[in-house]
């Protein structure tokens, strides 16, 4: 009776997927880190930039030129600088960056463990599947929230800096972006799903044929 060989990472893939969760740790430190530094500001509630998105009717205003007058533009986005923040704009400013570093955290953390765990030689199994989806699902619904927060930060702080004098307006969250998101996570999922249960029926199979030899 011959002993089944199992396949080996070569030197290549195990360099590659140490590189990757070095580089995952540094990305997870950087956002958490900067994070961190937005959440500070945040507290401070005093000269606080922030990131303003206008709904598409919002009238066009008049950019200087160099050479005298001005033209007009669209204006798609800007940066305000609030000079004193009210808790109803720091708060969910605060919670839209908490919820940055969970998230963040959470998706590089399963990606490593499975990287890590991918190094044992076996890529499809019913803890990667978990880990897959667990990244996905928390990569949709967590930037899904910061979106939502941090619109309510800028329509807040647009509110406070015009004193209610501009509408500028839109709380959204992509759809189309979160849906393509979505499929993609389904998609990744259903093939580790797949190729857990098809590598346990090539080992029962295997099983199967050394009991009949």
């Amino acid at each position: 009776m011959t002993p089944t060989k199992t396949g080996t990472m070569s030197r290549g893939d195990t360099a590659s997927l140490f590189a990757f969760c070095i580089a995952g740790v540094v990305i997870a430190a950087s956002i958490t880190f900067s994070s961190i530094i937005r959440i500070i500001e945040l507290a401070s509630g005093a000269n606080v930039p922030v990131l303003v998105e206008f709904a598409p009717d919002t009238p066009p205003v008049d950019l200087p030129l160099t050479t005298g007058g001005t033209v007009a533009v669209a204006l798609d986005s800007a940066t305000i600088t609030a000079p004193q923040l009210p808790a109803i704009a720091t708060v969910p400013g605060i919670i839209g960056q908490v919820l940055q570093i969970l998230t963040i955290v959470v998706v590089i953390g399963c990606l490593i463990l499975l990287a890590r765990s991918t190094l044992s030689g076996r890529v499809f199994s019913r803890g990667h599947t978990a880990l897959v989806a667990t990244a996905g699902i928390t990569g949709l619904l967590g930037f899904a929230a910061v979106r939502f927060f941090d619109n309510m930060l800028a329509n807040a702080t647009v509110a406070v800096v015009t004193d209610n004098g501009l509408d500028n307006a839109v709380i959204t969250v992509e759809p189309f972006t979160f849906v393509l998101g979505a499929f993609v996570v389904a998609l990744i999922s259903t093939v580790f799903a797949i190729g857990d249960r098809l590598q346990r029926e090539k080992v029962t199979l295997e099983n199967d044929t050394r009991g009949l030899v």
